[in-house]
C-alpha cells in the first residue's frame, strides 16, 4: 500500500479560507488527506466543510462542541491519524500564512528526518511578510527565549507548519501534552526532542493572513513564557513519558515509519 498522508488543519470562523485551502493542498499529492477540526464556527464553516467532505472522500470534518484551543484541536486531529493507517500527519494553520507550495519540500525532508518544521527564522533570517515590527520583534526574541530556556535547538519553536512521522506521534503521550495556544508547538517539539527523534527545520516564508482575525491573545503570550521553564523542570525530572504502545502497534509504526 502506498503512503499516505494527512494535513490536520483546526478552523474557527474561516469560511473564507477554507474552500481555496483544501483545493490548494490536495493538488499537491495524490496521497494527500485532509481533516478539518471545526470549533463550531458561528460563520458557518463547518458545513461548508461538510459539503465539501460529503462530494469528495479525501476531506474529512472533526466537529467540536465550541472554542478550545489550537492545541486540544490538534491533539484531537491527532488521535483521529493514529486510529488509522496514515504514515505523515503535517499540521497547518488554514489562513495560507502556511503555503501548501512547501509541502512537497516537507515530504523530500521527512525522508531523512522524523519531525520536519517550517522554519520563519532559520539561521537568524526572519522571512516574514505583512507583519507589523512589533509583532515580529515578539515573534523573533520569543523563539529566542524559548531556545535558551528550554535547549531546544531549533530556530523557530513556535511555528505550526509541521510534518511528523506516525511514530513520533505513537511515542509521545498525548494525554500528557499541557499546553494549548502556541506554547503547544514548543511543547510538541520538545518532547520529540527529548526522545531522541531527528528533527529538521527547512525556511519557508510566512504571510500574514489576508482573510479573518489573529487569534494572537495575551493569555497566549502567558503560556508560552511560563511552559518553556515547565519543560525545562519536567526534563530534569526526567519527566517526559512515553506512550503505552502495543507490541503489535510498535511493529506496525515502525514498519511504516523506517527512514
Amino acid at each position: 500500500m502506498p503512503e499516505r498522508s494527512l494535513v490536520v488543519v483546526p478552523t474557527y470562523n474561516e469560511r473564507d479560507n477554507i474552500a481555496r485551502l483544501i483545493d490548494a493542498v490536495l493538488a499537491k499529492d495524490a496521497s494527500l488527506d485532509m481533516l478539518i477540526v471545526d470549533d463550531a464556527s458561528p460563520d458557518g464553516t463547518g458545513g461548508m466543510v461538510a459539503a465539501i467532505a460529503s462530494v469528495n472522500d479525501r476531506v474529512h470534518l472533526l466537529r467540536r462542541e465550541g472554542k478550545l484551543g489550537l492545541g486540544t484541536a490538534y491533539l484531537a486531529g491527532f488521535r483521529w491519524a493514529l486510529e488509522r493507517d496514515y504514515s505523515y500527519i503535517f499540521e497547518m494553520d488554514a489562513d495560507f500564512s502556511h503555503d501548501p507550495a512547501y509541502i512537497p519540500h516537507f515530504f523530500k525532508a521527512i525522508q531523512s528526518a522524523d519531525l520536519v518544521l517550517g522554519s520563519r527564522y532559520r539561521d537568524r533570517r526572519a522571512n516574514v511578510v505583512n507583519w507589523p515590527v512589533s509583532r515580529l520583534i515578539l515573534s523573533y526574541f520569543a523563539n529566542v527565549y524559548a531556545r535558551k530556556v528550554t535547549g531546544l535547538p531549533i530556530w523557530d519553536a513556535t511555528g505550526g507548519f509541521k510534518c511528523f512521522r506516525r511514530k513520533v506521534l505513537e511515542t509521545t503521550d498525548l494525554n500528557d501534552v499541557r499546553s494549548n495556544g502556541y506554547a503547544f508547538q514548543i511543547e510538541m517539539s520538545f518532547r520529540a526532542w527529548k526522545h531522541g527523534f531527528r528533527i529538521v527545520e527547512i525556511p519557508i516564508v510566512f504571510v500574514d493572513r489576508l482573510e479573518g482575525e489573529s487569534k494572537m491573545s495575551k493569555k497566549i503570550v502567558r503560556e508560552a513564557i511560563w511552559m518553556v521553564w515547565r519543560l525545562r523542570w519536567w526534563a530534569m525530572l526526567n519527566r517526559i513519558p512515553r506512550a503505552v504502545v502495543s507490541q503489535e502497534s510498535r511493529r506496525a509504526v515502525d514498519k511504516t515509519s523506517s527512514p
